[in-house]
């Protein structure tokens, strides 16, 4: 009797062994069992604040709410530069704008000094690459500078140039390429495919938004093994170009949905400018209409995760919603980007991997575009393979299950005056959860900045004064940073 006790006490606390073992893999595990696909999906200038979960703003996303309940959402993540090629660079890179050399615009104003993504840049697509990776690449890029004879779409024929062609070899490893470098006509968008040479550009005669989904969709199904190599992991990145401008170009369908809802509740929010002032009757002609690209690109992301999920992908690929950066719309009286307000940083993220990502909206985490890259590596088994001069941090296990380290800051920078190459030019900040601490210079006068985000959210009063202890405190760590990046940006005492 005594011996059939035993042995029932030493099956239980073997049984319990398994379980534990089981559980603590569960949540350390940072990598399947078979290699992980990627899905990123990228909309342009989508503020963070603009979701319909969040409760912040009267837009429609049923999409992204439903998706956020199955999902790891970041509702502190920034843009650290809000502005296109910055942000994006960053994204694909890694690193902070000083140090890829992407720190504006990529234009034919900021070519002349190299600003573009380098061919020698090591971004994660070449990781992956390298690794057997199929990588495929959807929609806007505009990380390459336009170079004479300028292509000859619109955006091309003004005093500014922006839109190029992307030869092979500037393709980081993303082997199917149905692309374009920045191009704002989204009823009737141009791409170039992966075997076009840069005269072949052809246009399309739907919503870009729609026959980006349709292209993912077709990635997805791979009919005949004909658009990727069967077999093998692959990684997806489908970069929608609304809801930024032009707005008006959105499907009536969409727009008719906020059609007749009354202007004064779709104009709430306090740091919207008055009517009869020049950003504030902006903001009202926009709002209806950036509220339904937003909507348009929503019901497309739906497209696209139900089809991966048809093709039973779902199980295995880990998938990311976001923006390169938010926008101000008139807010602020800022008509878009490329400022220090929280509608220009905060972007939507979301990360979903079935199975490891448990599912959560996190209100704390600070997360910035440069730690993706090496988070991303780790979480699909390859943290070994992250190039050591990477200025982001890998935060794979807080992904997880929200244990383990995080961020306490956010660094902010932006407006860099590319055609003279003076960095002490624009913006340079601090972020917190509760607080932001900047140094904005404009016409060659700078000013502190400090908002109190809690007490504050729109960020309505400047309560800087050096002699506050938050500020005693942030100061310093702004400091270190822009030494660290090697940034020739002066913070005046």
């Amino acid at each position: 009797m005594k011996n059939s006790k035993y042995n029932v006490y030493t099956k239980f606390i073997f049984l319990l062994s398994i379980l534990f073992g089981v559980s603590c893999l569960a949540q350390n595990n940072t990598k399947s069992k078979t290699p992980t696909n990627l899905l990123i999906i990228l909309a342009d200038q989508w503020r963070g604040q603009a979701l319909g979960f969040e409760g912040k703003e009267p837009v429609m996303t049923p999409s992204l709410d439903k998706f956020a309940k199955e999902s790891l959402v970041l509702t502190q993540m920034v843009s650290n530069y809000p502005v296109c090629s910055p942000a994006r660079a960053m994204l694909m890179t890694g690193q902070y704008p000083i140090k890829n050399h992407v720190y504006s615009n990529v234009n034919s104003n900021s070519a002349p000094f190299g600003v573009e993504l380098s061919k020698d840049a090591v971004c994660w697509s070449d990781i992956l690459k390298q690794n057997g990776y199929f990588n495929g690449y959807i929609g806007k890029w505009h990380l390459d500078s336009p170079y004479k004879p300028y292509v000859p779409t619109s955006n091309n024929t003004e005093k500014v140039a922006w839109n190029e062609w992307t030869s092979p070899d500037r393709r980081h490893g993303f082997d199917y390429w149905y692309a374009y470098g920045t191009y704002d006509e989204h009823d009737k968008p141009m791409y170039w495919d992966t075997n076009d040479k840069r005269d072949d550009f052809k246009y399309v005669n739907q919503w870009g938004p729609i026959h980006e989904a349709d292209k993912a969709l077709a990635f997805f199904k791979n009919e005949n093994g004909k658009i990727r190599k069967s077999g093998v992991p692959f990684s997806l990145v489908v970069s929608m170009n609304p809801p930024h401008s032009e707005y008006k170009t959105v499907p009536e369908k969409y727009y008719n949905l906020y059609k007749n809802i009354p202007l004064k509740d779709l104009v709430k929010d306090p740091n919207i400018p008055a009517e009869g002032t020049e950003q504030g009757d902006q903001y009202r002609k926009d709002i209806r209409y950036y509220y339904a690209n937003i909507t348009g690109v929503d019901e497309q992301i739906g497209r696209i995760l139900q089809g991966m999920k048809d093709q039973k992908l779902d199980e295995n690929t880990i998938v990311i919603v976001m923006a390169d950066h938010g926008n101000c719309l008139g807010k602020h009286s800022e008509v878009s980007k490329n400022n220090i307000f929280e509608e220009s940083l905060r972007i939507p993220f979301i990360v979903y991997w079935k199975g490891y990502i448990q599912p959560r909206i996190d209100n704390t985490f600070l997360g910035s575009l440069p730690d993706i890259y090496p988070t991303l590596l780790e979480l699909m088994g390859m943290k070994d393979k992250a190039p050591k001069d990477l200025d982001g941090k890998s935060y794979a296990q807080y992904y997880l299950n929200g244990k383990g380290e995080k961020p306490t800051e956010q660094y902010i920078l932006g407006a860099i005056i590319s055609n003279n190459v003076n960095m002490n030019t624009g913006f340079r900040g601090i972020r917190t959860t509760d607080y932001k601490l900047a140094y904005v210079k404009k016409k060659g006068q700078g000013e502190y900045v400090l908002y109190d985000l809690k007490a504050d959210p729109f960020e309505l009063t400047n309560i800087y004064n050096p002699d506050l202890p938050i500020v005693k405190k942030l100061r310093p760590s702004l400091m270190q940073w822009i030494d660290k990046t090697k940034d020739g940006f002066v913070l005046d005492k």
